[in-house]
């Protein structure tokens, strides 16, 4: 899911916010011998990156998920976005699963409602080409946590869609700064961007997006006609 990065940093050595590329990153939490950063402008929170998982590490921790498609209660939690992104798209659309992991449930879930649905994920179906088209939406559940650029992915995103396409996202939104230090997301350590949904408020207010966020941890991004 991710990529090769170089970490944007300014004249003093410290890290620009991977999320909006403009504030610098200030110093938030340091837990378990992991420093998190946070940016003033978009409210991201971010590991810093040293504290990173080595690839190899990382992609095992990705061999360790359950996605079994037919699984029940995997279709459930999907669900949160497919019902209501499905709901907005007009019959036979197509779209991309991006980030889709080893199992692409979701994907399966659109096909069976009459949706196509290309794939994408860097580390299970590392395809390219599917990046260089368009659709009329994107899906990206459980991945922009996981993301070394999300700037660059989102920037992506803006160009994959087509006009009135919308990218829905699922997500832990971040809240309560008072939790942050226990919260089971934090403890997954592929886990290195942290979302507000001030972020996402951001990210739409950016690219001209209009958001509606339908459940909890759940975004949709309608991108303008």
């Amino acid at each position: 899911m991710t990529a090769p990065i170089e970490d944007v940093l300014v004249s003093n050595g410290s890290m620009k916010c991977p999320v909006c590329e403009l504030a610098e990153l200030g110093s938030f939490r340091e837990i378990e011998q992991k420093r998190y950063l946070r940016c003033g402008n978009c409210k991201a929170t971010v590991m810093a990156p040293e504290c990173r998982l080595p690839p190899e590490e990382e992609r095992a921790v990705y061999h360790l998920h359950d996605n079994d498609p037919n699984d029940a209660g995997y279709r459930r939690f999907l669900s949160k976005l497919a019902d209501p992104l499905m709901a907005r798209l007009p019959q036979g659309a197509g779209g991309l699963d991006f980030g889709c992991g080893p199992g692409p449930a979701l994907a399966r879930m659109f096909e069976e409602a009459g949706f196509s649905v290309a794939l994408y994920d860097l580390f299970f179906y590392p395809e390219a080409s599917v990046l260089e088209q368009s659709y009329d939406f994107v899906t990206c559940t459980e991945v922009v946590e996981h993301l070394f650029q999300p700037a660059k992915v989102f920037a992506q995103f803006d160009r994959l869609l087509n006009p009135g396409g919308v990218l829905g996202i699922m997500t832990c939104f971040q809240t309560d700064d008072d939790r942050f230090d226990n919260w089971h997301y934090r403890r997954d350590p592929t886990h290195v961007v942290f979302y507000r949904e001030a972020t996402f408020q951001w990210l739409a207010k950016r690219y001209g997006w209009q958001m509606d966020s339908p459940a909890k941890d759940v975004v949709l991004l309608r991108k303008p006609l």
